[in-house]
Formats: C-alpha cells, structure tokens, sequence
C-alpha cells in the first residue's frame, strides 16, 4: 500500500474481516472533529483486540502515527493498514523516539504489560486509553490512578459495557429505590476456563515473536504456544484469570450503581490453589461499609458454570452472565443489554425513572473528546483503577488462601503477609516505571 486508507475503505476491510468496529454516527463524528485538530495516537498492542480498537479510533479520523506490537505476525495485517505510521517493538523505545509526536495512546497488550506501558506514557502527558483490567496487581491499579491524576491526561479504561444503555438504566433504578435499600447483590460470569500446569517442552521462539519483549517486567521462562497469542489470560505471571477477563466487566455494573469504592473485607474460595493458574470456578463474598444514603452491602461474585444458587431459589432466569441487585421491596436482574424486575406480577404496572444519565457518544469517543476538551469519562483511572483494585483483590484472597481485611489507605491486608506479594508484585531488571 502506498498510501493511507480512506474512510470507505477502512469500513469495507473491516467489515470484511468480521471485526465490530464502532464507529459514530456522523453527525457524532462532525462534532468531535470540529472540537480540535485531530490526535496524534500510538497504538500498543495492534493484534486481537488490539487491532479493535486500532480500527475504532482510525475510524474516528485521528492520526496513527506509530504502532507498537511484540509479534509481527498477529499485528501483521494491521501494520500493513498505516503505512505512514512508524513501526516499533518495544514501546519504551517508541516513547524516547516519538515522545514530541504522541498526543494520546492506546494500550491493548496482555495484562502484565498494561502498567508498564500506561505509566510511561502518562508521565510523558499523553492521554491514555487502556484495555481491561486496568493493571496486574493491585499496587499498579493505585499508582496508575495516582499518575493519572497527577498528570491530568484524560483516561479511559476499556470496558465497553459501561457505554450501553441497560447498565445505565440499571444504575438509575437502583439509585431512584425501585427496589428499595439493596444490602445483598451477585454477579457472576460462565464458562469454566483456567487451570493448567506449566509444559515442561520448550519449543523454538518464533521468528515473528520477541519473546523477551513479550516477557516484559515477569520473571523469564522459556517460550511455549499456551502462553502466547492467548492462554496468557489464565497463568499468574501474565493474566488474572476470568476475574479480570470478564469479571472486570460484570463487576461495573453493581460497582457503578451502588457506589462501591473500597471493600472492607474480602473472601474467596474456591478449588484447591494452583501456584501458576487460574482456577475453573471463584466465589468471591466483598463486604462494604454504608456509603452516602446507601446502606452496608454484601456483593458476590461466581465464575461458575452454573451461576449462583441464589438464581435456582428464586426461579430466576439463568443468564450466562449477570447482576442480580436484592432489594428491600423487590429484585432487578441486568446484564449488559437487559434487565427485569421481580417479581415480575408486582411490578407490572411499573413506570421507569426519568433518564438521568445521558446516552454515551461511544466509549471510545468519549476519551476522544476528553483528550481534545478536558470533559470527563465514564470510566476514566480513578474510577477504573478502584474497580480493577476491587477485581484482583478477590484473585489476592483465593490465592493467599485467607480472608482479608482490607485496608485501602496502607493497600495491605491486615495480618496477612502471605497477601503482601499479590499485592505488590517485583520486576525485572529494566522494567521499573
């Protein structure tokens, strides 16, 4: 390709490759262009779900102007689509080279690598969207909060979700007490993937695949297929198993509604503890303090085949993820694009709450313009940086084999130094941000 993608040809080989691609409106598009020139971004991460967001915010008609990826086989196809963008492995080189070009950066490599990559980028003052969950641990969810913060760029964390309207409409039924005070609410997620032992045959690396770069701040350990481009999601060193995957997403939604910020205790169980892998099924018990005219809660969360119990007691609808909210005077299930009151014969007659939270531009889009305006996101560090903190502390509890009792302003568990590593984690030599 000698030149640019136009518009039209990007929707047409997106749509040919099968990739959702959310692009606005075009009245939407007008207005956030005609708010500034547009955005010089970087893209870390252009395989995947990287090469997602990549095509959304091109699609929005901002600059690509460098891309980064580890793996030139899985990027491929998207380093071919912006000739004119410089093509980088390492983005701690990409960062020293093109520190004065970047305006705003999008980060979507593997959950290890979210921090490192996030942090460099903030203290240079760019802007910075960054995937699912946030961070690794729960000491780079704080800090990347802190940065953020201190930098004032604009953020976003990528949990599309939180963009739709069911999660909005649940919000604002819970907050107008449709079903009353809610003191006791599950979430919970399907599937049964994890567990694994470590392979002991090790392969040649990949020509296409720097292996090293890949590593990143985890200890070294010889190259294997399970790891990479995928299995990641599922061992310590890189993922954070289904909770962060997809627990992080569900998890918004009550976060959000009932104005959840730090737990004051914490309780998973689940199979028997495996040094290297995430387990096939989680229940984690999260106890809050009352906030503002909101009493104390009690939220679970179940990675479980079958979902909650609570679901069969009450013969509920068993969908394959959800949120259900238990109220004083009634209960509401939701999930990303539904939700229903029960009992359903009492709220027959029952008449929705105002709107009263706006329809989202697009999640994307929302960083866009913030970039541009300063506006504010729906999901920006601060927000994200407690949810994703929420998420892996249930991964910290499982995996210290302990309840804890959580102590948010020292970020430790109190008398449970067998947490304190999960909490904080170590990097290799040259990785430090």
């Amino acid at each position: 390709m000698s030149r640019e993608l136009t518009r039209r040809e990007l929707l047409r080989r997106t749509a040919l490759g099968g990739i959702g691609l959310c692009l606005p409106l075009p009245g939407v598009l007008g207005s956030i262009e005609s708010t500034n020139e547009r955005l010089n971004v970087a893209c870390v991460g252009v395989g995947g779900r990287g090469r997602a967001n990549l095509l959304t915010v091109a699609g929005a008609k901002e600059n690509i102007v460098a891309l980064c990826d580890v793996d030139e086989d899985r990027a491929g196809e998207s380093l071919s689509m912006f000739p004119r963008a410089r093509k980088f492995h390492d983005f701690r080189k990409m960062y020293d080279a093109m520190h004065k070009e970047i305006d705003a950066v999008v980060i979507s490599t593997p959950d290890h690598t979210h921090a490192p990559a996030s942090l460099m980028a903030m203290k240079l003052g760019k802007h910075c969207y960054c995937e699912k969950p946030l961070a690794h641990c729960v000491h780079e969810a704080r800090e990347m909060a802190r940065i953020a913060a201190e930098s004032k760029v604009a953020t976003q964390l990528g949990t599309q979700h939180h963009a739709r309207n069911a999660p909005h409409r649940t919000v604002e039924l819970i907050r107008s007490g449709a079903i009353g005070e809610v003191r006791e609410c599950h979430t919970w997620i399907g599937g049964e993937r994890g567990g694994g032992d470590r392979p002991t045959e090790t392969p040649p690396v990949p020509e296409h695949l720097k292996w090293d770069l890949w590593l990143g701040p985890r200890p070294y350990r010889p190259y294997h297929p399970t790891y990479a481009p995928y299995g990641w999601r599922f061992w310590w060193d890189f993922g954070t198993g289904e909770t962060g995957n997809n627990g992080v997403h569900i998890l918004d939604i009550p976060f959000w509604a009932l104005k959840l910020r730090h737990p004051l205790t914490i309780d998973a169980e689940g199979p028997p503890v495996h040094p290297e892998t995430s387990p096939r099924r989680m229940h984690v018990r999260f106890e809050f303090a009352a906030r503002d005219e909101m009493p104390p809660v009690t939220l679970h969360f179940y990675h479980a085949k079958d979902g909650p119990p609570i679901l069969a007691e009450h013969k509920l609808p068993h969908w394959e993820s959800g949120c259900l909210f238990v109220g004083a005077k009634g209960m509401l299930l939701s999930t990303y694009d539904n939700w229903k009151l029960f009992p359903e014969e009492e709220y027959a007659d029952f008449r929705m709450p105002l709107p009263s939270i706006p329809d989202s531009i697009g999640h994307h889009l929302e960083w866009i313009h913030a970039c541009k305006t300063g506006a504010p996101t729906t999901c920006n560090f601060d927000y994200g940086g407690a949810l994703t903190e929420l998420v892996l502390l249930g991964n910290v509890s499982y995996r210290a084999g302990r309840k804890l009792t959580w102590d948010s302003r020292k970020l430790e568990a109190a008398g449970c130094p067998e947490a304190a590593p999960f909490i904080k984690e170590e990097y290799r030599p040259g990785w430090s941000v």
